[in-house]
């Protein structure tokens, strides 16, 4: 009774080499696919794969896709830099929010602080531009503010005292005071919050180049309602690095414990291929 079992089992196993062979021989490409793709996923090598905790800032979530790159490099470039404006921010950000919040500005724009002058009253830029918030002579004045034209003059007013005799106190300049100037540049950004349609990146652009300079560039870019993103190129490679760095203080600020924690980007060592599961479970979809 075993003798015919044998028998049929030798027979299906060779019917079953032999159609094997004639299927490589016909060239039947679904078992060419098969065996090649078996051979990419044994021998295909898997990236580093980098995860990011960052959470945006409202204000800035639609410009993720664009500057998440930038931020991770500035996060480890700058990191001391990052930590030591962190710290001094601590002592004037609730104050410049304060202003900026009663003059309907959103407080991102705080960090502008930190961009211009690094929190020092007395910084003067080469351009002439004065004080906490590097306010030009002409701008000032438009605000009312009192100022120094010459700073690399130390000009001194000359007053009486009650006896008579004559004493000199130094000139005022509110660029160095730090509630007139932050007051007055809450006004100045909440009028190019008119001018730029509450277009943010815009708006920080044109404090460090000026609201013609941007007006210029939007109108060469032949769009209806130009982005930062539109007129990038057209712009100086400081007013470019100074938007970049407005959104990449607001976002690792926002995010800073996870940014001293070396938590906000990290970047996970893959597998020179798929693990066996994967790999198998890869088999039986095809």
């Amino acid at each position: 009774m075993q003798k015919p079992f044998v028998s049929v089992s030798i027979f299906f196993i060779v019917f079953n080499i032999v159609s094997t062979q004639a299927v490589k021989a016909l060239g039947d490409t679904t078992y060419k696919n098969q065996t090649a793709s078996v051979a990419k996923l044994s021998a295909y090598p898997v990236k580093p794969v980098t995860t990011t905790n960052v959470i945006f800032p409202s204000l800035f979530e639609k410009e993720a896709g664009e500057c998440l790159a930038y931020i991770e490099k500035f996060s480890v470039n700058k990191r001391a830099y990052l930590m030591r404006t962190y710290a001094r921010s601590k002592k004037f950000f609730p104050k410049v929010h304060t202003i900026l919040k009663k003059h309907s500005v959103p407080t991102e724009f705080a960090v502008l602080l930190a961009l211009e002058s690094a929190f020092n009253p007395n910084a003067v830029s080469k351009a002439g531009a004065v004080g906490y918030w590097q306010i030009m002579d002409n701008v000032a004045k438009e605000y009312g503010l009192r100022i120094i034209e010459d700073q690399h003059k130390r000009k001194t007013v000359t007053v009486k005292k009650e006896k008579g005799a004559l004493k000199k106190k130094p000139a005022v300049d509110d660029r160095k005071n730090f509630a007139v100037s932050t007051h007055m540049a809450a006004k100045y950004l909440k009028a190019r919050m008119r001018n730029l349609d509450n277009n943010w990146l815009l708006i920080a652009a044109s404090y460090n180049w000026g609201v013609g300079n941007v007006w210029n560039a939007m109108e060469r870019s032949g769009k209806k309602n130009p982005t930062f993103w539109d007129i990038k190129d057209q712009l100086p490679s400081e007013t470019k690095a100074y938007v970049m760095n407005f959104i990449a203080l607001n976002v690792i600020f926002k995010n800073y414990d996870k940014f001293v924690n070396n938590s906000l980007f990290k970047t996970e060592k893959a597998p020179e291929s798929l693990p066996k599961a994967e790999k198998d479970a890869a088999v039986a979809s095809l």
